[in-house]
């Protein structure tokens, strides 16, 4: 075995470089954890992630692994995307991805990965990192799709192959990756990495040939938990929102506190409200003490309900729920922060503008493309490839920009290649404050709207749902109890933890990114709560 596994081929460290460089335009914010999880270049590991957003699961992970710990990861993808003349098919041929064939792709013919797996399990034994996705296919759906026992098997086959090697060692690298809003402008992405499953002939013997295929189903179960553990696994969109508005009342807008800290504690709440769904457990697989009483479900479900009429409401009006949080503003004060939100977003729309220019090809030509590809199929097997369209039209519509901005310029040639893509990220950064601004001025204009005698009688509803939440936040799910404190310390930095006014003042006015006091924002000028119906 090689303790330095394959050379890293040119395109795969061009590949690597150009979309690390797309990614972090395209999402806010890409959060990576746990990257001293990864074996280093030389240890055989395969690495598997849930699969819902398509070839960019495939990218975020090959720009989150750190080049320092592995030089390459050998990628798999879909045989249907191999063989064409298109950006796509060249992209994943070049960066040495391995085709592998569905079923789904081939009805009306024999599917044989043989030659496929035997490649693979060459690469291992080479000290490389391939990458699958055991849940088989992409799909845009809120939960993990059972996995598929290919893993387990290659796991298997590997390490019966070398049992007479009793320093071989395999691991398992389960990444969990979590978008806000997958297909949406400016969203933002966790990408966590969990302890290696490590694996060799002498510690599990089980996995040798013969076996017994229990181990096989045990070992994909054990994935499984391990995946779903870092992300928001839901058996409907309906929870995810639910969950979602429990945690922003928990820990309210403003709160400092990391990308990785508000999945988590979203996926608290979603899990207590799954259990109060699924009913109390019958099979015994769980402790009398985890268990519900009739009652205790009975009152999640309807802190389920109510949580869910309150944001029906809220998104009627187009506000958020921090407008609720706090007594209703007196009328005066909210006219003058109208001024102020609508003078900031006009100055800073008007600065956009020259930029706006150079941004808006770009931005009609991935809405086109978008736009004709939903009409191929259904939401829930279509828009798991909304963000792969956009990256790469995204991608080739930016370079002609760039490309073609140099040639109208010439003799200006260099300084053009050079001052276009800086003012286009000014740019960005200044549409995303602008948009933030008039978000801020529209819902002030609702507030006035809406009236005070209303927002106040809404103000009473959500001081008891807040006193529910929290009584289920603390006592069930044993989450802090002062949350603004207790992450205000501990929340990380990803999220604009400032020290004082001018750290503040340099934070929001920051080159390389905003500072977003909010994990679901977008660059939208209305907020994303709503997901496509079930």
């Amino acid at each position: 075995m090689s303790s330095s596994g394959t050379p890293t081929p040119w395109s795969y460290a061009f590949i690597r470089l150009l979309f690390r460089f797309v990614l972090k335009i395209f999402y806010g914010s890409i959060v990576v954890e746990g990257t001293h999880n990864i074996p280093k270049t030389g240890r055989p590991c395969i690495v598997c992630a849930n699969h819902s957003n398509s070839l960019t699961d495939a990218l975020l992970l090959v720009t989150s692994i750190p080049p320092k710990d592995r030089n390459m990861l050998r990628l798999t993808a879909k045989a249907t995307q191999f063989g064409q003349r298109t950006f796509t098919s060249w992209l994943i041929e070049s960066a040495g991805t391995v085709p592998i064939k569905r079923r789904k792709d081939y009805v009306e013919g024999s599917v044989d990965n043989t030659d496929i797996m035997q490649h693979l399990m060459e690469a291992l034994e080479l000290g490389d990192a391939i990458c699958l996705f055991p849940e088989g296919m992409s799909r845009y759906h809120p939960t993990i799709a059972p996995l598929k026992t290919g893993v387990a098997r290659l796991v298997s086959d590997v390490l019966t192959r070398n049992r007479n090697n009793p320093d071989f060692e395999i691991s398992v690298l389960n990444c969990s990756v979590t978008y806000m809003h997958r297909q949406h402008f400016r969203s933002d992405v966790l990408v966590s990495f969990h302890p290696p499953m490590t694996f060799s002939p002498k510690t599990h013997p089980e996995l040798l040939a013969p076996i017994d295929y229990n181990n096989i189903r045990l070992l994909t179960t054990q994935m499984h938990e391990q995946i779903s553990s870092g992300t928001i696994d839901s058996p409907s969109w309906d929870l995810v929102r639910v969950a979602k508005l429990a945690a922003r009342i928990y820990a309210p807008l403003g709160t400092r506190m990391s990308l990785g800290d508000h999945v988590r504690v979203v996926r608290a709440f979603l899990e207590a409200f799954k259990a109060a769904e699924d009913g109390p457990e019958v099979d015994g697989e769980h402790p009398e003490e985890d268990e519900k009483t009739p009652a205790e479900t009975a009152e999640l479900a309807q802190l389920r309900l109510d949580l869910r009429t309150y944001q029906d409401q809220l998104a009627r009006w187009g506000i958020k729920d921090d407008r609720i949080r706090r007594q209703p503003l007196p009328r005066h004060t909210i006219l003058s922060r109208i001024i102020v939100r609508l003078t900031w977003s006009l100055c800073l729309f008007s600065i956009s503008f020259p930029g706006l220019m150079l941004w808006v090809p770009v931005f009609l030509t991935t809405f086109y493309a978008v736009h004709n590809f939903k009409k191929t199929g259904p939401i829930f097997d279509t828009w798991d490839e909304i963000a792969q369209y956009k990256l790469i039209y995204g991608l080739m519509s930016g370079l002609c920009v760039w490309f073609g901005s140099a040639v109208v310029t010439f003799p200006f040639t260099v300084v053009t290649f050079l001052l276009v893509p800086a003012l286009m990220w000014m740019t960005l950064r200044w549409l995303e404050d602008a948009v933030s601004a008039f978000r801020a001025f529209s819902a002030l204009v609702r507030l006035l709207l809406v009236g005070k005698p209303t927002l106040r009688a809404m103000h009473v509803r959500r001081e008891d749902l807040h006193a529910r939440v929290m009584r289920l936040a603390v006592e069930t799910l044993r989450l802090p109890e002062d949350s603004e404190a207790y992450f205000a310390r501990h929340g990380g930095k990803e999220k604009g933890r400032v020290r004082g006014p001018w750290e503040s003042g340099s934070r929001y006015f920051s080159i390389k990114r905003r500072r977003k006091r909010d994990w679901n924002e977008t660059l939208r000028l209305y907020d994303v709560v709503d997901y496509p119906k079930e």
